[in-house]
């Protein structure tokens, strides 16, 4: 049975839409959201496109889909929301009388989080940053290490430590094992990554045996490791135009340059190098720079 349900934040007037197919037979829950920021699209048409194929008659447990888990910001394209400026990635697990952006946490952690046996977060760069395509996990849950090698991404990220106020910190503290997802990005959604987001949900209904069939392992070609913070990259002090001077995935060492900051006349305002050596895993791709942003992370290889 496929429902479809709007679930309200209390004291708010947005509601959550919440997608459900439930099988026909008992099993695990999987949860999958995206549009956590409301300027990432490959997760929210990866779920549309899953939950249409699947067969609820096949299916030995449910899956539970948010394909929008913030609203007002997915309405204004924005990483952030526009009516309090919250980042919802960064208030797990919410306050439930708090700002908007806070209480929607909170309503999705107690309502929708508590329900799950395994989590997976879609995101991407957006509109403004650029990712390499891979999923991410907590290095210490075993369970989330296996799943990241079921769900195909080319790249995988094992971090120590997950920053608190993320959805997988919270659904951590809940002892559901969680992935997440990155795309390229850019405001526009690559037919490849749309590719693997649908594969990747699917073999992890597999692997949790909600679909009948095997998950197939794929081995990464890259496998990184290292905090997964964007916030404690390279941020910018003042505004700008930025060039960027290295590509996705690419190995820089101490002091090699990594982006310029200039101002509207070209004069050069910064010249941002590399710190230690290690793997760009985010570059702000749009130019336009404001204060605070982050420009660029570094990040460890291990193969």
């Amino acid at each position: 049975m496929k429902t479809v349900v709007s679930h309200p934040v209390p004291g708010t007037e947005i509601a959550l839409p919440v997608i459900t197919v439930q099988g026909a037979r008992p099993g695990k829950t999987l949860l999958v959201s995206a549009g956590v920021h409301g300027d990432e699209f490959e997760g929210i048409q990866a779920i549309f496109d899953v939950v249409e194929a699947l067969d609820p008659a096949e299916m030995s447990g449910s899956l539970v889909a948010v394909p929008v888990a913030n609203p007002p910001a997915f309405w204004n394209v924005s990483r952030t929301s526009p009516l309090d400026d919250g980042n919802l990635a960064r208030v797990f697990p919410g306050n439930p009388d708090g700002a908007t952006t806070e209480r929607i946490a909170a309503c999705f952690d107690r309502d929708i989080l508590s329900r799950a046996d395994f989590y997976l977060d879609l995101h991407s760069g957006g509109i403004k940053w650029a990712m390499p395509t891979l999923v991410g996990f907590s290095a210490a849950n075993q369970l989330a290490r296996e799943a990241a090698a079921i769900f195909g991404a080319p790249a995988i990220w094992a971090h120590d430590t997950i920053a608190p106020g993320r959805t997988i910190s919270a659904a951590l503290d809940r002892g559901i094992p969680a992935l997440y997802a990155e795309a390229r990005g850019g405001g526009r959604i690559h037919p490849e990554d749309l590719a693997l987001y649908r594969r990747g949900i699917l073999q992890l209904l597999r692997h949790l045996e909600i679909l009948p069939g095997p998950a197939q392992a794929v081995p990464p070609a890259l496998q990184l490791a290292g905090d997964g913070n964007i916030d404690a990259g390279f941020v910018a002090s003042q505004r700008g135009f930025l060039t960027s001077l290295v590509g996705l995935l690419d190995f820089v060492l101490p002091g090699d340059e990594l982006g310029i900051l200039r101002d509207l006349c070209g004069r050069t305002l910064d010249v941002i190098t590399a710190p230690r050596a290690g793997v760009v895993v985010l570059i702000h791709a749009c130019p336009t720079v404001h204060p605070g942003e982050p420009l660029f992370l570094l990040t460890d290889r291990i193969s």
